[in-house]
């Protein structure tokens, strides 16, 4: 779902007044507001696109709106949410009273004045969105005004609810959403003509052949459907019907062969029905016999049913209309998914690569990072572990960046692990799948696994006698960035951020180009007296091609090798800036329990890409344990990144740790701060933080759905609600304070803060002070 909104504030005094005027055009509208700049407060949200059904809240300061010169050719309906709104034409003025419906011819000479200010829903619907489907409308000459009663009043209740839902609704059911609101315009606009005309045969007749297409659509794939049987149920001869085809231009049967053909065109281009046979499509859309359709398919298409869902496939632009990360909704329903192909290191036997970094020889075990020790962009209960420990033991583990291909030259060359991780030429690639997808990239072509998930995971990692129910602990002893092997930069330390598609900015943009994707290069300096990072340059995103040929448009596929000769460098960038390192590990996690395939990118209560820049050196993570062993999982290594990580990534940057893992058993846990713990919950040598998220198990949930869902439903509001919940039930459980006495303590002293908003499932945190309760507590 494609959600645009202006607020004025947002832009300087000399870009309001045209971004103003963009976002009324969009819809059909002109303004008289002078150059000078807009006046006042004003604010818009649009959601839908040009060539289907938009709706748009706007409110303003008093203006006269009129027909932009490129408005389509169906009329633009109006909700007046305040009074003194008047439509003048040459002839009239009309006063249209709050809360009534204003249908406004898309040229002429009208202009709609509201002295009181802008306060308004509208509607618009392109005739491209019926899909050749005869509507019977033929248009209006001057504007209508609607009173609220009869269908007119079920219009304007459904589209003020659709104006108050349209931020909070998955794009599945706004599609269904818009179907209601198209139907319901159609409709009203038909009967008013209907009624006002003054050829009342002829427009009688248009309102009778508009119903008729309706009950054509409702039974399409009935391969019995006859003219007689729709003459039937509309009440008319066969003769009759066939004569209000006639007058259309073309007879009852070529129109029912069209609108089966439409039907199966927009089955075969839609995510949802990629594994849908062609036969079954056939047979679905009213066509008895498979071979007929193919036929009569490619006479009318060009190609035939299964090219042309090929050359859709090949052709889908995942650019600046891709709304969410992760699963399209529908493509979740029915999946069947198969379990990863994981090549698993027996222990004991030697790493195919030595470590880039320095060995910490104290560390019990040594995980180098290599192609058979990771997996990208998942977490899966199915995966074997590549090490198993035992509790206590202390494990140094490497983890690359999923970023280190935005520069192969600074982060990939000549570091044999990471040229491993990466290799990808035009006839392989080491580490196929890349995200919880499809492995034959059917939703957007875009590789195996589709990027459904990023991040380069090191492990599993068993922790022996881990059982659901348990805790297990993980301490971060050290982290040290990995250093280039690249000849010329020997020794040296960078990163990159990306601020993309996927950031909280992206729609926010006031700048051209709009809307843009911009990659910024790091140096980093772990030993500096106050360690810190300095750019070096930065780059738009141009469409990269991978080297299996497809392009991508967008950040959306990780791992893809950027092309110097495609980008064009800038510098210097963010000069004599020095942002401070706060090195930490993105995303640390267990493996969930209910899904085989798990999007890396939401985290939820096994930890995951918790992206809290908290969890560093010194400190630790409890985490619930929910499958055998637990699986551990460590990547999406950090350098630095500011709460909120607002852009879309950290600085990131590959890194090296050394952790501690503890096991804590369930009957054990009695009096820990731990007990009874059901999410990740980190530990500093000073504080709590707790982890809040917009939807603490989205997987149960939302059920099979939820990989989707998660991405659409998420709020700061839920958030925060989650991580006071949690806070409240810490301090009643661990400090034994009341209801009145933690909520009290929550408003004065917990510090709670953004985690993210660009991980699917948005975080809140609490932090909790230690030294609050030292003199209840000796040993904190």
């Amino acid at each position: 779902m494609n959600i645009r909104q202006f607020i004025s504030e947002a832009y300087t005094e000399g870009t309001r007044h045209g971004a103003w005027l963009d976002l009324l055009a969009e819809i059909g509208l002109s303004s008289d507001q002078s150059g000078d700049g807009l006046d006042g407060y004003a604010n818009a949200v649009l959601s839908g696109a040009a060539n289907g059904v938009q709706v748009a809240r706007l409110t303003a300061e008093s203006q006269t709106l009129s027909p932009h010169p490129l408005r389509g050719r169906l009329p633009l309906l109006l909700l007046v949410l305040n009074d003194g709104a008047v439509v003048e034409t040459a002839d009239a003025e009309i006063a249209v009273p709050s809360g009534n419906l204003v249908a406004l011819p898309p040229s002429g000479s009208w202009q709609f004045s509201c002295p009181n200010g802008v306060r308004m829903v509208a509607l618009s619907v392109a005739e491209v969105f019926f899909n050749g489907r005869r509507t019977g409308f033929g248009g209006i000459a001057e504007p209508q005004v609607f009173a609220g009663t009869g269908l007119a009043a079920v219009l304007r209740r459904t589209l003020e609810a659709a104006a108050e839902e349209m931020d909070h609704l998955p794009p599945g059911e706004w599609e269904a959403v818009e179907h209601s609101l198209a139907e319901l315009y159609l409709t009203v606009l038909a009967q008013s003509a209907g009624r006002s005309g003054s050829d009342a045969q002829g427009l009688a007749a248009a309102a009778l052949l508009h119903r008729i297409t309706r009950t054509i659509e409702h039974r399409l794939a009935d391969p019995e459907l006859t003219a007689a049987r729709v003459a039937s149920l509309e009440g008319i001869s066969e003769r009759y019907l066939q004569k209000l085809f006639e007058g259309t231009g073309e007879s009852f049967s070529l129109y029912l062969r069209e609108r089966r053909l439409q039907s199966a065109r927009a089955t075969l281009m839609s995510p949802a029905d990629v594994r849908v046979p062609v036969a079954e499509v056939a047979y679905d859309c009213g066509f008895n016999d498979a071979a007929n359709f193919n036929r009569l398919f490619k006479e009318r298409f060009g190609l035939s049913p299964g090219a042309f869902r090929k050359r859709h496939a090949e052709g889908l632009d995942t650019g600046p209309g891709v709304e969410q990360r992760g699963w399209p909704e529908q493509a979740l329903t029915g999946k069947r998914l198969r379990s990863p192909r994981v090549i698993v290191e027996e222990n004991g036997t030697t790493p195919v690569f030595a470590a880039a970094d320095a060995v910490d020889d104290t560390a019990d075990h040594h995980l180098s990072v290599e192609a058979s020790r990771v997996h990208w962009g998942y977490f899966s209960h199915k995966l074997r572990p590549v090490l198993e420990v035992t509790s206590g033991e202390t494990v140094m583990v490497e983890t690359l960046t999923q970023h280190a291909s935005d520069d192969p030259d600074l982060m990939i060359r000549g570091d044999a692990a990471a040229e491993n991780v990466f290799d990808w030429t035009t006839e392989h690639k080491t580490v196929d799948r890349r995200g919880a997808g499809p492995m034959d990239a059917s939703i957007f072509g875009r590789g195996a696994g589709e990027g459904f998930g990023v991040h380069i995971c090191t492990g599993p990692i068993a922790i022996r006698g881990a059982e659901p129910g348990d805790v297990v602990e993980v301490r971060i002893l050290e982290i040290t960035p990995r250093p280039s092997r690249s000849p010329g930069y020997e020794g040296r330390f960078f990163g990159s951020s990306a601020a993309a598609w996927w950031g909280y900015h992206y729609s926010e943009l006031v700048e051209e180009p709009k809307p843009r994707e911009n990659i910024t290069l790091y140096e980093i300096f772990p030993d500096a007296a106050e360690p810190y990072a300095s750019a070096l340059y930065s780059y738009r995103w141009e469409t990269q091609t991978d080297p299996f040929g497809t392009e991508h448009k967008t950040y959306d596929y990780p791992g893809v090798p950027v092309s110097k000769e495609r980008i064009d460098p800038i510098a210097p960038v963010l000069q004599d800036v020095k942002i401070p390192l706060r090195p930490h590990f993105g995303v640390i996690a267990l493996a969930p329990r209910e899904a085989a395939l798990v999007d890396s990118v939401p985290p939820a209560y096994f930890g995951g890409n918790l992206d809290n820049w908290r969890l560093g050196k010194n400190s630790a993570i409890y985490l619930p344990v929910s499958v055998p062993g637990g699986l551990l999982s460590i990547g999406d290594p950090h350098a630095a990144q500011g709460d909120g990580e607002l852009a879309g990534t950290a600085i990131e940057c590959s890194m090296t740790g050394t952790f501690m893992l503890v096991l804590h058993k369930k009957a054990d846990l009695g009096g820990e701060f731990f007990a009874d713990l059901t999410y990740p919950l980190i530990e500093t040598p000073d504080e709590w933080v707790l982890t809040g998220f917009s939807h603490p198990n989205y997987l149960a949930e939302f059920g099979a759905k939820g990989q989707s869902q998660v991405y659409a439903k998420s709020s700061l509001d839920l958030a925060m609600k989650d991580a006071f919940r949690k806070a409240r039930r810490f301090l009643m459980a661990t400090q034994g304070l009341s209801e009145d006495e933690a909520i009290a303590l929550m408003s004065a002293a917990v510090d709670f803060g953004v985690t993210q908003v660009v991980d699917g499932n948005w975080g809140v945190h609490a932090i909790i002070k230690k030294s609050l309760f030292r003199e209840r507590n000796s040993n904190i």
